[in-house]
């Protein structure tokens, strides 16, 4: 199923939104701060790869990134449950007078 033209911009606009406001996020600053210089002392050794430095930086990497992700991951989880629960609540009321006609209906 494709979705519709609207929600395909409507969802590129909030990735872009949640993507900036983790990219300026003050926590997630100071990580990639430390992951940048971690990265910087890696060019003193000569082989980088066995190199304490290269260890550090690499880790440092992998932490950033997995945040990065994880809250990438959270925020569209929640902003998929509050589409659902939206859609869901649009559509509610609607069903639940069908429901309650036909239940006075039936008693009547």
């Amino acid at each position: 199923m494709d979705f519709p033209p609207w929600m395909q911009r409507a969802i590129q606009a909030r990735l872009d939104e949640v993507s900036s406001r983790i990219e300026h996020d003050p926590a997630l600053s100071r990580v990639r701060g430390e992951t940048e210089e971690a990265f910087e002392s890696l060019f003193d050794g000569k082989d980088i790869e066995q190199t304490p430095e290269y260890t550090e930086w690499e880790s440092r990497y992998i932490v950033s990134k997995g945040i990065e992700n994880e809250r990438l991951y959270m925020q569209g989880l929640r902003d998929g449950i509050q589409l659902t629960v939206s859609i869901l609540g649009q559509s509610m009321p609607e069903e639940t007078n069908t429901k309650a006609n036909q239940f006075t209906n039936a008693n009547s």
